[in-house]
């Protein structure tokens, strides 16, 4: 109903009884708008139509788990590939992104009114795991190894820093960008100073400090 949080069109009782007027809103008051018609000044009070909602089936993932939970929405409310929000439920509360928007069976789309929606897809971007490739100090592909980090979603990974978990130490030598994420002009980065956060870091690629530290001390 409403165009804009200032104005909206509602019928006018002085001027427009039957037909839509423009209306500066002035105040709110025990569930009712208080209102003044644009066109002959008249101040009245409106109540506010209902937005219509729906509930919406939303699956979250969590590494390699997930569970399904309930959400409402306005039915006119756009859901979008990377949207975030927090869902909460009585077993948990979580910000979480949109990674998939289903709308029938076996159709897919970026973005739909959540009239439309059947099943939102997400997983959970407070805290999450990041995989990291650690290349030995020789290059040695084959040395390579495979370990992952259980970071807030929110951390940051810049390339040429080093970062530590537990026993590993590592240098960012470069990352690659989830398909959801947003803000990115490309999907590896790889630049002294190149920063992802975690919640949006595929996979980063990191040479071994762990040797060169023993050696230091």
């Amino acid at each position: 109903m409403s165009d804009s949080q200032d104005r909206l069109p509602t019928p006018c009782p002085s001027c427009s009884p039957d037909l839509e007027t423009v209306h500066e809103v002035l105040s709110p008051g025990g569930g009712s708008l208080t209102v003044r018609c644009s066109e002959c000044g008249h101040v009245h009070k409106i109540q506010p139509e209902a937005e219509r909602e729906v509930t919406l089936d939303v699956v979250v993932s969590q590494d390699d788990e997930s569970f399904t939970a309930n959400v409402t929405t306005p039915a006119e409310e756009t859901v979008e590939l990377g949207d975030e929000f927090l869902l909460e439920t009585e077993d948990v509360l979580a910000t979480v992104r949109v990674t998939s928007i289903e709308i029938g069976e076996m159709k897919r789309a970026d973005s739909a009114p959540a009239e439309e929606v059947e099943t939102v897809w997400t997983r959970e971007v407070d805290n999450v795991s990041v995989n990291v490739t650690v290349h030995p100090q020789d290059g040695r592909q084959e040395d390579s190894r495979s370990i992952t980090v259980y970071v807030p979603g929110d951390y940051e990974f810049t390339v040429g820093e080093t970062d530590s978990f537990g026993d590993d130490e590592f240098e960012i030598d470069a990352f690659v960008v989830r398909g959801d994420a947003e803000g990115y002009e490309r999907d590896r980065y790889e630049q002294p100073g190149d920063t992802v956060l975690a919640k949006d870091a595929k996979r980063v690629y990191a040479y071994d400090e762990t040797t060169r530290a023993w050696s230091a001390w």
